[in-house]
């Protein structure tokens, strides 16, 4: 199957399939998803949100994050992965907010990797949820499940990942597109043991057309 037919029929049985795709982090404006997005690096989804809640609602807005310590946020996020870095990254991002962006999360990827603990992935993040922007977040499922389904061809990297996803992928499908990658290597496409017998990529996934023709040809050797 030649990658434009690949991308093709991937992307058509997505949308079938997984009409709505969003983000699993909780939030209620801009800041409080990229305090989310900060949080989340390394850690899960479901950690996050049970950190943010009492977080945010004492320190709902970059004005008062700015002012706190990051002694004072480590207490809120102990429990995430990393908290010391990450209190200090919050209280830095904030402070840049308030001082540099008139305390509004910025919308482009050159101001976003400006602020502290934010990277490139987490950039792109904010530009899609937020702004929908064509931009291609990868994290690990979406680094996985493109390589294994056979989206990217030996892309050894996260950006040469997301590149060439956002060479492939319609501009208009890019912001869902992420979604439909990671929901589908959280709960499907897993990293140790994929759920292959539950999918409904399997005619359009290199990996498995590969694992069956493997056990097909175990089998008619046994059988000689």
């Amino acid at each position: 199957m030649r990658k434009k037919e690949r991308y093709e029929k991937v992307l058509a049985w997505f949308e079938a399939n997984m009409p709505v795709a969003e983000t699993e982090l909780h939030y209620a404006d801009p800041f409080g998803l990229l305090v989310a997005v900060i949080l989340s690096a390394q850690c899960t989804d479901k950690r996050v949100n049970m950190v943010t809640p009492p977080l945010l609602e004492d320190y709902p807005t970059p004005e008062a994050m700015a002012a706190a310590t990051p002694d004072v946020i480590f207490e809120y996020i102990h429990s995430v992965s990393y908290p010391r870095n990450k209190a200090k990254h919050l209280v830095g991002m904030a402070q840049m907010l308030v001082r540099d962006f008139h305390s509004t999360v910025p919308d482009t990827l050159e101001d976003l990797i400006k602020l502290p603990g934010v990277g490139r992935k987490t950039a792109n993040v904010i530009q899609s949820v937020v702004y929908n922007k064509p931009a291609m977040a990868v994290d690990t499922h979406v680094f996985r499940v493109s390589n294994r389904i056979g989206l990217t061809t030996n892309s050894k990297t996260p950006l040469a990942t997301e590149k060439e996803l956002v060479k492939y992928i319609p501009s208009q499908l890019i912001p869902i597109a992420h979604h439909w990658l990671i929901l589908h290597g959280r709960y499907v496409c897993q990293a140790r043991i994929p759920k292959c017998e539950k999918c409904g990529l399997q005619p359009y996934c290199k990996y498995y057309c590969t694992q069956y023709k493997l056990t097909a040809g175990t089998k008619k050797a046994v059988n000689k």
